[in-house]
């Protein structure tokens, strides 16, 4: 009976544009568990008094989805061309925003250049609003051509700028982020009530770390009745092990990715209780029986690269969050669990291989090769090779630690029924806007385009948090489409804050960002082919019989 009611609210969710006399006509059982309504109290999204529906639907004990509509078509977007330069090769990922700005001489100037070639551009300034933590003004300009009604119209003018030897991109207006814009918008959100849920929430990045897993393959794997995409992970070959989480990942109480910095982290439990959004500090080391220490810099991800940077003191080039960055250190010692794969990282160093009572059983050299279910081992790179030949001795045993801590003198001791995804910025918290793009890595002082594309653009998002009664949410909001917008950060902010989020944090979000019910995709994931695989997935499970 609950699967009919499920897959019944599914067929009604793909019609939320149809008129809700038409939708009542789908028959007696859906309409019973989802209504759509015209709430009070409205998203803060566009002028006062649009349109905004809601249809709410009950997927097993504890657990409802509402699907949000905000405004309509708004006459006065149009698309255009907006030029840039390339991307950094530090940015392999689709989401990495392009270099779109600079300051207004240098964009006056490539105005002229295009004028020369017989476009004719337009400059305009882009003005942010202000942040926690980010005094936000004036952060560049853009040069942008054309007004056009349609995405192929904008395409043939990007070709023949192209053609001539510029680089850019068609753009929609709807997704500048004027506050002015009537919509639409298009948002699902996930609530668990954990007084009356009865299901298993966790944690889930597939049979193992360094592969990438669609959001619905994860939640089919599982049987999960409901599931979204969760926390940034490494995309490209060069930036490490593709799938593999770039922030702090606890998995069933298994520690298996380090913090980026101080980031902020969902901390959940499997009964979804006391869920947090927490800002977590990783620390690691090795040490024998005679009290010699080696401390550690990571633990399963490749040695010498750090995705999203916020390591230690010696990464360069900074040991400070940076997002889409990947940071180095050839000087690495980092910790193997086999959940990891099947084999750990091949290259120059050393490699030191325990079985399942500690005790080193062989050292590689070069690092890398298979690792059995239950064995760990410890890579060393550069000049920590000396160290761990020294400490790491085939027979003798050696132990692996790590702690997690949120204040100087308090820890998280992850347990079973723990898992922990990383996110950032910081969204809300104890009820108040607390949007942090500088303090999380989101800002680059020299690359005023990063935060453009990223924070001030409207994209899809994902977000978490948890509302004043212990409820959880998780959400979705569309994006890159005319048919739904997306968010800025400063809106996805205050959006949560006004879904009731007490505490709040953005998790992964662009091509990323999915919504599965009952192994259906119910969002409209943005990348071109389709539902983008991902690190890892919240999943909610229905209760064991």
């Amino acid at each position: 009976m609950m699967k009919r009611r499920i897959v019944g609210s599914i067929a009604l969710l793909a019609m939320f544009a149809t008129p809700p006399s038409i939708t009542a006509q789908a028959g007696s059982q859906t309409t019973r568990d989802a209504v759509v309504t015209a709430e009070a109290a409205s998203l803060p999204l566009g002028p006062a008094g649009l349109s905004e529906t809601r249809m709410k639907t009950r997927l097993q004990r504890g657990v409802t989805l509402t699907t949000i509509v905000r405004g309509a078509t708004d006459p006065s977007h149009v698309w255009t061309v907006e030029t840039n330069i390339a991307a950094g090769s530090t940015s392999p990922d689709p989401d990495a925003p392009p270099r779109s700005l600079t300051d207004r001489a240098s964009a006056e100037a490539f105005a002229d250049r295009l004028r020369a070639e017989g476009f004719h551009p337009r400059v305009e300034e882009v003005v942010t609003p202000a942040t926690a933590d980010y005094a936000g003004g004036s952060i560049g300009w853009r040069v942008r051509v054309g007004r056009f009604a349609d995405k192929a119209t904008a395409d043939a003018m990007l070709a023949r700028l192209v053609a001539a030897g510029f680089t850019g991109a068609s753009r929609f207006t709807g997704w500048d982020g004027s506050p002015t814009d009537r919509g639409p918008w298009r948002l699902q959100v996930l609530t668990i009530d954990p007084d009356r849920f009865r299901g298993s929430l966790l944690a889930s990045y597939g049979p193992d770390l360094e592969d990438r897993e669609t959001t619905s393959a994860l939640s089919i794997a599982h049987g999960a009745t409901a599931a979204v995409n969760a926390g940034y992970f490494v995309f490209d070959p060069a930036s490490g092990a593709p799938g593999d989480p770039a922030g702090i990942g606890v998995y069933s109480g298994k520690l298996l990715s380090e913090s980026v910095g101080r980031r902020p982290a969902l901390v959940l439990r499997d009964d979804a209780s006391r869920t947090r959004v927490k800002r977590l500090r990783w620390f690691g080391k090795v040490k024998d029986r005679e009290g010699v220490r080696l401390r550690l810099d990571g633990i399963d991800r490749v040695p010498g690269l750090i995705r999203n940077c916020g390591g230690t003191a010696d990464d360069v080039p900074t040991p400070l969050p940076l997002h889409d960055f990947t940071c180095t250190d050839s000087d690495e010692l980092v910790a193997f669990t086999s959940e990891f794969g099947q084999d750990t990282p091949t290259g120059p160093g050393l490699e030191a291989v325990l079985d399942q009572h500690d005790r080193v059983v062989s050292l590689r050299s070069p690092r890398g090769g298979p690792l059995l279910t239950g064995y760990q081992a410890i890579q060393a790179t550069g000049s920590l090779v000396d160290d761990l030949r020294e400490t790491a001795v085939v027979g003798k045993k050696l132990k692996i630690t790590t702690r997690l801590r949120y204040v100087r003198h308090h820890r998280i001791r992850p347990r079973s029924s723990m898992s922990i995804v990383n996110g950032g910025p910081e969204l809300v918290r104890d009820g108040r806007l607390h949007v942090t793009p500088r303090v999380d890595g989101f800002v680059r002082p020299t690359d005023p385009s990063f935060y453009y594309g990223f924070s001030a653009k409207r994209n899809p998002r994902t977000f978490a948090g948890v509302d004043a009664e212990g409820r959880i949410l998780l959400a979705t909001a569309d994006g890159r489409s005319t048919s739904s917008l997306g968010l800025t950060i400063v809106e996805t902010g205050a959006v949560a804050r006004a879904l009731g989020m007490r505490d709040a944090l953005n998790l992964d979000g662009g091509g990323s960002t999915t919504m599965v019910v009952e192994g259906q995709v119910i969002n409209q994931p943005s990348d071109d082919t389709g539902e983008r695989p991902v690190g890892d997935a919240l999943l909610i499970l229905p209760r064991a019989r």
